[in-house]
């Protein structure tokens, strides 16, 4: 590596809205963020799934369509 063309790359704290702070590296400093992997839905398991039944009898009545089978 070319001497003085890098940044430092540095210890950093990760600190999250929900409270929780750990300890990376980073070329920018400390970081404050909005969600981390301790209160992301997809990560805890609260995750809501769309419930998709229904699309199609859903479409069928907004176009006023039969009940047409091809």
């Amino acid at each position: 590596m070319k001497p003085k063309i890098h940044p430092k790359y540095e210890k950093c704290t990760v600190s999250c809205a929900c409270g929780n702070k750990f300890e990376t590296r980073s070329t920018i400093g400390d970081l404050k963020v909005e969600i981390c992997s301790a209160c992301h839905p997809f990560f805890t398991g609260k995750q809501k799934l769309i419930d998709s039944a229904g699309r199609i009898e859903k479409f069928n009545r907004k176009y006023n369509r039969a009940n047409i089978k091809g």
